[in-house]
């Protein structure tokens, strides 16, 4: 390479690496030094996925093609899949004009504590599934993002180092059958440190995912990753997924008597996740709950009940402001997510998307994602006249009727 257009390209790098929205070159790019030279940064397979949704074909050369499908399936006919990501197409931005946004403030507070912006990483089960050790290492990511993630737990030593995640999932198994279980499980949380507890409604029942049971995965293989002989062949499943199974329970489900139990047991912020009515929403808040997710479980659950983005205004209205609503469903843009603040989320979570960096890059990957969305976001509430993100309200998106 010629010294003059060396000389210019490393200008460059060097004014792209000091942007404030550019987010930086990711510690995983540098090696000896803390500034890479120009060849390293164009030469990282790390950096040459331009957004969220180039993280998914390389996810897809990496992983088994039993663990692709458990990661990017949903259920039944995965019409709530293919809405969790068409209902963005129905809502457009308004920016305004000539607004001082020289400087982009992501920022936001939930429950008294200032997070760096509003995204979060939501739980997902099976992570060795896609990466060895996955919870252990979104978790670290997590940390290194400074950004917040549910976890599903069984990352005790990650959490003791004071570098674990705030937020802790329970959902309606075990943990909830008798008062006794409840009461145990709370106290190991609280002493665990856990910031909030995340209490996700909708899986009652493993649902009909069918692409899971035509390759009969054994939901075991979640935790020890798709076992493979030498030949490439997988073993017999000791307890595959299956089709026509009916429904059936040892123990009853939880009900909304149940959260309010929840709720007398701690002090610690409780969310309930997988709301999607403003009656259940108008129910959290007669119950003391302190924050609503809008979810339909990535589409994993019931189908045929429409993008979570649709759901959101009625939430959003319903609670009228007294306790925040967050929101989580197919989400892959910057302006995905400017759209759900502007319609009343206070954050924004995700799972596939760092999944999909997960399987891709490991650690690195998860951080690179969230980079990604955040540049976007920043740049997006730059355009729009935004230049924190109190500025983002209603008037600035319409949805489209549909005709």
């Amino acid at each position: 390479m010629q010294p003059s257009r060396r000389k210019a390209i490393k200008q460059f790098a060097a004014l792209f690496g000091a942007s404030a929205l550019a987010g930086g070159i990711p510690a995983a790019s540098a090696q000896q030094s803390s500034e890479p030279s120009i060849e390293q940064y164009l030469g990282d397979p790390l950096l040459r996925p331009v957004c969220v949704k180039d993280f998914e074909p390389l996810a897809k050369a990496k992983l088994d093609p039993l663990a692709y499908d458990y990661l990017v399936g949903g259920s039944e006919d995965e019409v709530s899949l293919r809405d969790n990501r068409s209902g963005f197409d129905r809502i457009i931005i308004r920016p305004k004009a000539l607004v001082d946004v020289h400087s982009i403030d992501l920022s936001v507070e939930i429950f008294g504590k200032k997070w760096e912006h509003p995204l979060f990483l939501c739980p997902a089960g099976g992570k060795n599934c896609i990466h060895p050790d996955g919870e252990n290492t979104v978790a670290r990511a997590a940390a290194a993002a400074k950004t917040l993630q549910i976890t599903n737990g069984g990352i005790q030593k990650l959490v003791e180092s004071g570098k674990g995640p705030d937020w802790w999932q329970v959902t309606t198994g075990g943990d909830f059958r008798t008062p006794q279980t409840m009461r145990t499980f709370v106290k190991r949380l609280e002493d665990q440190g856990c910031g909030a507890i995340c209490f996700t409604t909708d899986i009652m029942y493993v649902s009909h995912r069918e692409r899971n049971i035509r390759n009969q995965f054994d939901r075991s293989w979640g935790e020890t990753g798709i076992p493979r002989d030498a030949q490439g062949r997988t073993p017999q499943p000791r307890n595959p997924e299956r089709a026509g199974v009916y429904p059936s329970r040892p123990t009853p489900t939880p009900t909304w008597e149940t959260v309010r139990e929840l709720r007398a047991l701690t002090k610690l912020p409780i969310i309930i996740k997988g709301i999607l009515r403003s009656d259940d929403a108008k129910l959290c808040l007669d119950s003391g709950v302190s924050g609503i997710i809008v979810s339909n479980h990535g589409a994993r659950q019931l189908d045929h009940v429409g993008g979570t983005i649709e759901a959101l205004p009625e939430v959003v209205e319903a609670v009228a402001g007294k306790i925040p609503v967050m929101i989580d469903g197919g989400f892959r843009r910057g302006t995905d997510i400017f759209k759900a603040l502007a319609l009343g989320a206070t954050a924004v979570g995700i799972a596939r998307p760092y999944l999909f960096g997960l399987a891709a890059f490991g650690q690195p990957g998860v951080e690179r994602v969230i980079t990604l969305l955040r540049t976007e976001l920043a740049l997006d509430m730059g355009l729009a006249g935004t230049p924190n993100i109190q500025a983002i309200e209603r008037s600035l998106v319409r949805i489209r009727e549909l005709h």
